[in-house]
């Protein structure tokens, strides 16, 4: 079983574009969001009631996700991934008050359940980034936001309280603001702490 190595944070924080910088350079094999192809986060941005429908399949896909790469020859890397659907966005959700108690549950439920199957990553890279870039990137996705730049500090505390739980050793975290396009500065990083 090779290794998984997933980036984390909050919503407009560069996970994509940082993903596709690490992509060319060939040495991983690579899993995105796809979010125009989930059924429910149309939906969902449209009627929080279909909330619950929209984290199950998302827990499920990226579940899913991770076992194929997991059986690739090359290290895994995942934009985002299992753990940030349920540590940030469903305790987001819930948060909110568009999951229920019982909801947010099956969504614990159903995650504890995974990852007694499937280990958790090898590695977390998680991303920072200040106010004003996150909400500047948002405002220029040609993507469905489901958080806003107003839910980032939330989402990052929410991460910040699962990576407090992991061995910091397998945790890279990066303040990418004044990152380039190329992310040079943190794919250097990014490599150099792999090898």
């Amino acid at each position: 079983m090779n290794r998984l190595i997933v980036l984390v944070g909050t919503s407009g924080v560069g996970k994509t574009t940082l993903m596709r910088v690490l992509q060319r350079t060939g040495k991983f094999e690579t899993a995105f969001e796809d979010h125009w192809e989930r059924p429910f986060q149309t939906r969902f941005k449209q009627d929080q009631k279909y909330a619950l429908a929209n984290q199950i399949d998302y827990l499920l896909f990226r579940a899913e996700q991770e076992g194929r790469l997991r059986t690739k020859e090359k290290p895994a890397l995942m934009d985002g991934g299992l753990d940030l659907d349920f540590y940030g966005f469903t305790r987001l959700f819930h948060a909110y008050g568009w999951l229920t108690d019982a909801e947010f549950d099956v969504c614990r439920r159903l995650h504890t359940l995974i990852r007694t199957f499937l280990s958790p990553p090898d590695r977390v890279i998680a991303m920072n980034a200040s106010a004003e870039i996150i909400q500047t990137r948002l405002a220029a996705r040609e993507r469905i936001n489901i958080a806003s730049a107003e839910d980032a500090d939330r989402i990052t505390q929410f991460l910040n309280d699962w990576l407090a739980t992991l061995p910091q050793i397998k945790v890279l975290r990066l303040d990418v603001s004044e990152e380039d396009l190329n992310y040079t500065t943190s794919s250097c990083k990014i490599l150099n702490w792999l090898d």
